[in-house]
């Protein structure tokens, strides 16, 4: 028999599912076993659903809400679980980032995490993480993105070292699927991409990543992040400055359209389809 633990629906968005997931679940009828039948699981991921311990995905919520014919439940709920994976300090700004209007983003080091593919994710979280959840924290990054799916969504400007494109993040499978989904990214209107060439040398970037938001009614926030925590903060003067380097640094980079080749470039140089080390081709 499965092990059944008491849930303190308050204790958490995670705790709340789970509780909702055995609750509806129950008045249904049915057993785990009986209901991962329907929606192709274990009974065995239900049960670790329904006591807090997997992180449900949007589309195992998706499934849920079928079965249970919950009018949607559970596909409303599994965007607070996932929210409630990211770390702490990172919330609050997420919840902004979500509201934003224009999304400015400078990054030295990684792909944006608004355009970074599931796998790309999974290794770089993969470098940050130590025996936490990683399947987790991928999926709670991925949903972020859900932002650019709106009916309106934000202008979405993103400003990119050369480094970042050939960093090699994962093999070279993981890295031709991101730089191809960075291009296919910048042929929606709302998403810019530019990349910095290193022959910009010295630039306004100098000192790292960071992200500016804008609101139609709220002031503009200029956020950035060190290894411990991030920092936020609407203080007029380092707005000002945040954008000063931001357009400092638009100006210095590739055009969007000298961006896109390089980054096709790069794409088939680097990470074609040459073989692996292992001797074994790329698909």
């Amino acid at each position: 028999m499965v092990n059944i633990r008491n849930l303190d629906p308050s204790a958490s968005p995670l705790d709340y599912y789970g509780a909702e997931l055995r609750r509806l679940r129950e008045a249904a009828g049915l057993n785990q076993s009986q209901l991962g039948d329907v929606v192709y699981c274990t009974g065995s991921l239900i049960g670790q659903i329904e006591t807090a311990k997997k992180v449900p995905t949007r589309r195992f919520s998706e499934q849920l809400d079928a079965a249970l014919m919950t009018g949607g439940t559970f596909t409303r709920l599994v965007g607070l679980v996932l929210k409630s994976q990211l770390p702490t300090w990172f919330q609050p700004y997420a919840d902004l980032e979500a509201r934003a209007t224009y999304i400015y983003s400078f990054q030295a080091g990684v792909v944006d995490g608004l355009l970074q593919t599931p796998e790309y994710a999974r290794e770089v979280l993969r470098a940050l993480s130590e025996g936490e959840d990683l399947d987790a924290k991928v999926a709670a990054r991925i949903e972020r993105q859900r932002v650019l799916e709106r009916e309106t969504p934000p202008l979405c400007w993103v400003v990119m070292t050369e480094a970042v494109l050939r960093q090699k993040v994962g093999g070279k499978e993981v890295m031709r699927a991101q730089l191809a989904h960075l291009l296919r990214m910048q042929e929606r209107e709302w998403v810019k991409i530019q990349i910095l060439p290193f022959e910009a040398g010295a630039h306004a970037g100098a000192h790292g990543s960071f992200n500016l938001l804008r609101f139609d009614d709220d002031p503009d926030i200029v956020y950035t992040e060190d290894f411990v925590q991030g920092h936020m903060t609407a203080n007029p003067s380092a707005v000002r400055e945040g954008f000063l380097r931001y357009d400092h640094l638009r100006a210095a980079a590739l055009s969007v359209e000298e961006s896109a080749q390089l980054i096709a470039r790069v794409m088939e140089e680097h990470y074609g389809n040459q073989p692996e080390p292992d001797g074994r081709p790329l698909a």
